[in-house]
């Protein structure tokens, strides 16, 4: 499950905009906006929803890896 929180780091770590990953994600800036809210967050959105900003990141090569004892985001970038 992505948190707020593993959103915006994700983000943050390729330095996407939020409208950014709305468009490699195929969703809204709001819904972006509203995932990244603390107050309303991951939790309300649909499967389907987290499915596409999982393969937006990926494609970015951002692996989200979750553990009960720890989250740990990797990033793998081709070197040319």
């Amino acid at each position: 499950m992505l948190t707020c929180g593993m959103i915006k780091a994700g983000r943050d770590l390729v330095g996407w905009t939020q409208a950014d990953l709305a468009a490699r994600a195929g969703v809204s800036v709001p819904t972006i906006q509203r995932l990244e809210d603390p107050l309303r967050g991951p939790l309300r959105a649909s499967g389907a929803t987290l499915v596409k900003l999982v393969d937006a990141f990926g494609t970015a090569g951002v692996r989200f890896d979750l553990t009960p004892e720890r989250l740990t985001i990797v990033w793998t970038r081709a070197i040319r």
